[in-house]
């Protein structure tokens, strides 16, 4: 049986220096994929956007730089755990939010007591499902 553990945090989407608007953000962690967040962005007339990167960035991005590709989370003052930047790049488009770290840090405690950070691994569905994948991917590889 899959669980699951969800919020919905307001986020400030910042477009420029002068502008930014406050977005509603869906957090989401399942038993399904122990080690991922899942955050959906609902922008103003547009489709929700979802992304998914692992659990342990946005626990260390909370209170250090963290994050060397497509995604990178950031304490705003090194010293105080107020707030965190998410910065979220496709090639040379990006997008920066913008976030109290309170409510992620309430969201990560109910992801931690559901399936304790390190007890990832313990979910045998979850290492059922990513052998398949791996096993499709390199039959893809193999046949391409």
């Amino acid at each position: 049986m899959h669980e699951s553990v969800q919020a919905e945090v307001m986020m400030s989407f910042l477009v420029s220096e002068e502008l930014s608007f406050r977005i509603p953000v869906e957090l989401r962690y399942e038993t399904s994929d122990p080690y991922a967040v899942r955050l959906t962005f609902h922008l103003p007339g547009d489709a929700p956007v979802t992304w998914a990167f692992g659990r342990e960035l946005l626990i260390d991005g909370v209170g250090r730089p963290c994050g060397e590709g497509d995604v990178r989370v950031t304490p705003v003052e090194p010293d105080a755990l107020g707030e965190v930047l998410i910065r979220l790049q496709v090639g040379s488009d990006q997008a920066l939010f913008r976030s109290s770290t309170a409510p992620l840090v309430a969201f990560l405690d109910r992801t931690d007591k559901l399936v304790p950070l390190g007890q990832e691994g313990s979910l045998a569905d979850f290492d059922a499902h990513l052998d398949e994948a791996l096993d499709r991917i390199l039959a893809e590889q193999g046949a391409g």
